[in-house]
């Protein structure tokens, strides 16, 4: 059973996270005609109501208060924890390289196809729950976010308190992210230059869109090397739109090598993970807001399209 994802105040769960995997939490609305919690979730979620009536028996679903049973009155604006149904998932294989640990963050060298925090099929095979389960750290969240498809430089906080002030830092543009694309190259397409433009992603649609407007998306694109017909780009985003980086080559008419959804949506078989996007998160740079001091991390994985050609041709799976 899956909840809809909506803001709510961070009150902490009865339930522990169990195995990296921490409860899913289940908001009611503030107003509401429903007799019981029971009818509320029935309504909501009626493809799993049999899911729900033996969690329920089970003592499974709970609010601060305690264990929600068959007969609970329906309360409004309450908060509800349960644990997700986790789906087939078939593993990554994939390392996840931790380039530094502290007390306040967690760097790791993310791989291709590996998502960064649960959602829909993605669970156990995520960086977030990985993390947690592999070294004991059950309140690590993520500072920000890399597409699955992504890889590269992933900066996690590992205590609750520092978590805002990491994500403000990304919020407000002061993070310096440098990622390395391949492309064809182009020898009309006129380098450096900066792309500017509005990106517009909608719900249920998973491919953004430029449309006319304001810009909201900032990307200075620069050619850092050249291999016959194929070109290694340096991309500096002065923003954080979703795909942006991918929706701007694409427009340059030099989409990234192996992607699935511009210029066309392909659908990717869960086990396949050939051929991935070749899109890298180099380096973060920033002023940890911690401690003061300068932080720059970088990734120590290549794009297998540059460095071993054959293998990419081949489709053989590339681990670094």
């Amino acid at each position: 059973m899956r909840s809809r994802r909506r803001r709510t105040s961070r009150e902490a769960s009865p339930l522990p996270t169990v195995d990296g995997l921490a409860p899913a939490r289940v908001r009611t609305p503030a107003t509401g005609g429903w007799a019981t919690m029971r009818d509320h979730l029935v309504d909501r979620f009626p493809h799993v109501a049999e899911r729900i009536d033996a969690r329920l028996a089970a003592g499974e679903i709970v609010t601060a208060d305690g264990p929600v049973t068959p007969a609970t009155p329906y309360t409004p604006s309450t908060t509800l924890w349960l644990y997700r149904d986790e789906p087939d998932e078939v593993p990554v294989p994939f390392g996840l390289p931790v380039l530094h640990a502290d007390d306040d963050v967690v760097v790791v060298d993310k791989p291709h196809l590996l998502a960064t925090i649960p959602r829909g099929s993605h669970v156990r095979q995520t960086v977030l729950v990985r993390l947690r389960h592999e070294l004991g750290l059950p309140a690590l969240s993520p500072a920000h976010r890399l597409d699955r498809a992504t890889a590269g430089v992933l900066l996690l906080v590992v205590r609750p308190e520092l978590r805002g002030a990491y994500q403000t830092l990304f919020a407000r543009g002061r993070v310096t992210k440098t990622y390395e694309a391949l492309a064809r190259f182009d020898p009309d397409l006129e380098l450096p230059r900066t792309e500017v433009s509005r990106i517009v992603k909608r719900p249920g649609v998973f491919a953004a869109v430029t449309e006319d407007g304001e810009p909201n998306a900032e990307t200075r694109v620069e050619l850092a090397g050249q291999r016959g017909e194929r070109a290694l780009y340096r991309l500096t985003p002065r923003t954080g739109r979703t795909h942006q980086l991918r929706v701007h080559l694409n427009g340059l008419g030099v989409p990234i090598l192996g992607d699935d959804v511009y210029p066309e949506l392909h659908r990717r078989a869960p086990e396949d993970f050939t051929r991935p996007l070749q899109l890298l998160s180099r380096a973060l740079e920033f002023d940890d807001p911690v401690t003061g001091a300068r932080r720059r991390f970088v990734s120590g994985r290549t794009l297998q399209a540059w460095d071993d050609p054959d293998g990419w041709a081949a489709g053989t799976p590339h681990e670094w």
